[in-house]
């Protein structure tokens, strides 16, 4: 409270002012009182050019096939919007292109789905950029592209947004980012330079008030191999493999996720490796992404069995040796191309990127088999090089684990393949280990006593030795659980039949299912299994529904963006 001197001093100079004097005035002594006195002594005008001009918004948009993209996008916009930037989300399967030309900061995160192509949600907007001629002169860009360094071409869709943005006449403010399947790090430090740029770019800068940390890191579980089990027969030419872990921590996933895995390379190939450089395997190394002895790094940390064309590349500059554009082992490389001693060696350690997880999709179900527990299925992969046999290193990794053994891993949300209401109808078309997810979509169905009606259309080789899960599906059918059961073994006949033949057969009941609204998902290789099944699909569409080719693949399409219509594919 004023003394009464200091009240009547008031009361005298605040006799005659304006409306706007006192207005100011009151603002003046609200400052002083708030301890501001810049902001106090300033007229209104001035005042308020003197707030931050900050950018109004900008636009995050993502392209996603299994959920990735988007979880991500979600949890960079907190980021950023804690900073004080407006952020809109989109998603580039509901985007319209067109709205292009009226954006001004767009950065995009988008996947890369096997060799180099766009998910199938975002594929339209991807066509759409480079089918036309779209004015971006306006337009300042990023792009964060997501991929799987185990692919050639992993990050090839983020690489033809950023470049056809840029022909399109846009101004990249963000460099293009390339991001392997262990991204959360990266990705914070791409959203921290929008920021930073965004802000910079602005007529004024954006105050940095808040400091954030990426929520996305994975949540790690530890447990132990309970069960290794063959699922093919004696006689078969392949190896699949059921594993069971089980876990002292409770598990959370729904059907359709993945579980990842970090595999861990060839002792004796990592042995071989340290004999040629005559590296001291004792020797402690700190790389960018793991410091151990140089012996672990290779056994646990580090790529070593296909190498990307720019690491071939950067080792190369290093030994000095000529070496054409190609992909291959580190150990191949060091019998071609030799290092000159290990202190060259130690410099091509520091090249080597980290290993990638693998994900495989998840056959078992938290309601059917406890919190405690999850299964996986696993084909061996075998290939020959020079007439020597070769195992896939994740699947060699995984079937060679003992019961007991620990092993730990994370689960990848299912993204958009998952399970639709328990009233709804599903169709399930997945041959070989594409039968894992609906393994567990069926033992869900089951356990919650879910009323809608499933079909499985399943295939391989032979039905003696290749019917994966046979005494389960067929006890499912005799409990009523799994409706109907389509098989399709390739070997077993002189016209091989494949999955697709099943669905032409049963072509009526299909569109039946479809127009009654009914979900389609499909899992398995992608060429050419998944292709013929679409074009079956589409086929069917067509003939059932007495629609135009460009009629069916619109029905198909609209089942896909109303969530209807899921692949999983590898």
């Amino acid at each position: 409270m004023l003394s009464e001197n200091k009240l009547n001093i008031l009361k005298q100079i605040s006799g005659d002012f304006s409306r706007d004097e006192a207005i100011w005035a009151s603002g003046y002594l609200a400052g002083l009182a708030g301890g501001n006195s810049l902001t106090a002594v300033l007229p209104p005008q001035q005042l308020e050019n003197t707030l931050p001009n900050t950018v109004k918004k900008i636009t995050l948009a993502y392209g996603t096939e299994t959920g990735n993209s988007k979880k991500l996008a979600t949890v960079l916009a907190g980021i950023v919007k804690k900073k004080g930037i407006q952020v809109k989300l989109a998603d580039l399967s509901q985007y319209k292109p067109k709205d292009l030309s009226k954006e001004e900061f767009f950065f995009v995160i988008i996947s890369t789905q096997g060799e180099g192509e766009p998910p199938a949600l975002a594929k339209k907007f991807y066509d759409h950029i480079h089918e036309n001629d779209i004015d971006l002169n306006a337009l300042k860009f990023g792009v964060l592209a997501l991929g799987d360094s185990s692919y050639p071409q992993f990050c090839k869709t983020g690489e033809d947004v950023d470049s056809r943005f840029e022909i399109l006449g846009a101004q990249r403010i963000v460099p293009l980012k390339r991001c392997d399947i262990d991204y959360e790090e990266e990705a914070t430090h791409w959203i921290e330079n929008v920021f930073e740029t965004v802000s910079k770019t602005s007529a004024h800068p954006i105050k940095n008030s808040t400091s954030s940390k990426s929520t996305s890191g994975r949540k790690k579980y530890k447990g132990k191999v309970s069960a290794t089990v063959n699922l093919n027969d004696i006689t078969s030419e392949k190896e699949t493999y059921h594993i069971e872990i089980e876990t002292e921590e409770n598990l959370v996933y729904q059907p359709g996720a993945a579980l990842g895995i970090i595999p861990f390379n060839s002792k004796t190939v990592v042995e071989e490796i340290i004999h040629l450089t005559g590296i001291d395997p004792d020797r402690k190394i700190e790389t960018a992404k793991a410091t151990d002895t140089a012996e672990e790094l290779l056994y646990r940390h580090l790529n070593i069995s296909y190498l990307l064309k720019s690491v071939v590349a950067q080792y190369a500059k290093i030994t000095g040796h000529s070496i054409p554009e190609v992909r291959l082992s580190l150990l191949d490389l060091l019998r071609i191309y030799p290092v000159k001693n290990a202190e060259e060696f130690e410099e091509v350690i520091q090249i080597l990127t980290g290993q990638a997880p693998r994900l495989y999709s998840i056959s078992s179900s938290l309601e059917a088999h406890g919190e405690n527990e999850i299964h996986i299925t696993v084909a061996k992969s075998e290939f020959f090089i020079d007439h020597q046999k070769h195992n896939g290193l994740c699947s060699g990794f995984l079937s060679d684990f003992q019961e007991g053994e620990d092993i730990e891993f994370y689960i990848q949300d299912a993204g958009h393949f998952k399970l639709p209401e328990t009233d709804k109808d599903i169709i399930m078309i997945g041959p070989g280990t594409g039968i894992a997810p609906f393994r567990s979509f069926l033992w869900e169905r089951d356990a919650v006593g879910a009323e809608g009606r499933n079909w499985l259309f399943f295939g391989d080789r032979n039905f003696v030795s290749d019917f994966l899960y046979q005494a389960e599906l067929q006890e499912l059918i005799k409990t009523g659980s799994l409706t109907h059961l389509d098989l399709a073994f390739s070997r077993d006949t002189a016209e091989k039949i494949y999955v697709q033949h099943k669905l032409e057969q049963k072509a009526q009941e299909v569109f039946y299912w479809l127009e009654g609204g009914a979900s389609v998902y499909v899992c398995g290789a992608k060429e050419p299994m998944s292709r013929d099944v679409e074009e079956t699909l589409v086929n069917i569409i067509q003939k059932e529904g007495k629609r135009s080719k460009e009629e069916a693949l619109h029905y198909l399409e609209e089942m896909e963006l109303a969530g209807r219509y899921a692949k999983d594919v590898y």
